[in-house]
């Protein structure tokens, strides 16, 4: 509920605020991400790398330039850390996650400019994370399989290079228990631009 009270009052901000008209937007963009996941902390103990994708819808005016709003929704997959199997009881055991990260996204001047235009960039931003964990046993535990779902609020930050169409962002990703770095290549595509 609290999500759709934030997004109803971010458009509702510009739809009813003085002065702004769509021609003065500077661009919504639409990218698509995927790439591999690390899980760190306690969270490598039962899990190994991973892969994720995710869509992002990207926002920015001249009022805001160099800084954009985005959000993200995305999905990884951990599967269950080889070494634990060999100690525990364990068969199998998965970790799917779902994700919605709203953000900003600031660009610094490029630092390249001749033939290809290289930016460096950081975006920050609040996390909810749905966690599903799928616990299989060994038949001679005599233990019973279980499914395992958690909900958790956290935050994430990256750096990267941007080459407008297409991005590199190595990013840090904290839930309790569920601590990862990942490195994702999206493909940026606009959808509105105006120059």
């Amino acid at each position: 509920m609290k999500k759709i009270a934030i997004i109803i009052l971010f458009f509702s901000s510009f739809l009813f605020s003085q002065g702004f008209q769509l021609g003065d937007a500077r661009g919504l963009f639409v990218s698509v991400g995927v790439g591999p996941k690390m899980p760190i902390g306690n969270f490598s103990a039962t899990n190994d790398i991973g892969i994720g994708f995710d869509i992002t819808a990207s926002y920015t005016d001249n009022q805001f330039l160099p800084l954009f709003f985005n959000l993200k929704l995305g999905y990884q997959t951990f599967p269950g850390a080889t070494k634990m199997y060999k100690t525990s009881d364990y068969a199998s055991f998965t970790t799917n996650e779902f994700f919605v990260m709203p953000g900003i996204k600031f660009y610094f001047p490029p630092v390249v400019t001749d033939e290809l235009l290289i930016m460096p960039l950081v975006e920050v931003g609040p996390s909810l994370g749905l966690f599903f964990n799928t616990h299989v046993f060994k038949s001679a535990s005599n233990k019973a399989n279980f499914d395992e779902t958690a909900t958790k609020f956290g935050f994430h930050l990256g750096g990267g290079i941007s080459m407008f169409f297409l991005e590199g962002i190595l990013s840090y990703h904290f839930f309790q228990d569920y601590q990862a770095i990942s490195f994702d290549l999206r493909v940026q595509i606009p959808i509105f631009a105006k120059i």
